[in-house]
């Protein structure tokens, strides 16, 4: 994670989430939840796409449970997004992870994070989540996915996700108006 090649990733990450999740903990504290070292072999892993020298897209997954592989920091440079990219990291995230003898994922994504989810649910993952509700009403979305196709998951197999303070959520059509003072 201290690697200088991280850095833009770790920087947009930081942009992204203040932007979507403005928040007094701010962003930069989510970045930060976890220690470099967990991203590590031999539990972990951080993968970077490069292309002329410079990163355009990655991301990690670190030891959920003995099992279980947890994806964090998917990122994709915004210059070079809609180009699949994404789709490569967690595909070569889930190899490296099958190779490592874990039989599934887990994640979460932010529910101001349309594409992130539109990601997860067209690469095979089960939403652990009603997909009809309201996103903001839930949280943190978490999904998972078997690597050996050998198990169905459910919620009940996972820890509830750690709630976020995802900041004020923005005011819908069907919100009333802020009472004026």
């Amino acid at each position: 994670m201290d690697d200088p090649l991280v850095q833009p990733l770790l920087e947009e990450l930081e942009r992204e989430y203040s932007t979507r999740y403005p928040s007094p903990a701010g962003a930069r504290s989510e970045l930060e939840r976890y220690p470099a070292d967990e991203f590590a072999p031999p539990h972990g892993l951080l993968l970077l796409l490069l292309e002329q020298g410079s990163p355009v897209a990655g991301g990690a997954y670190r030891r959920y449970d003995e099992r279980t592989a947890e994806l964090k920091r998917i990122w994709t440079h915004s210059a070079h997004r809609r180009r699949g990219l994404a789709r490569r990291v967690v595909s070569e995230l889930e190899r490296e992870a099958a190779e490592r003898g874990y039989s599934r994922i887990y994640l979460t994504t932010g529910p101001r994070q349309p594409e992130a989810r539109g990601l997860y649910l067209v690469t095979g993952y089960t939403p652990l989540f009603d997909t009809a509700a309201d996103p903001e009403t839930i949280g943190p979305l978490p999904f998972a996915k078997s690597l050996t196709g050998a198990e169905t998951l459910s919620p009940t197999d996972f820890r509830a996700p750690r709630r976020v303070d995802f900041g004020p959520r923005p005011l819908g059509p069907a919100d009333p108006p802020e009472p004026k003072n």
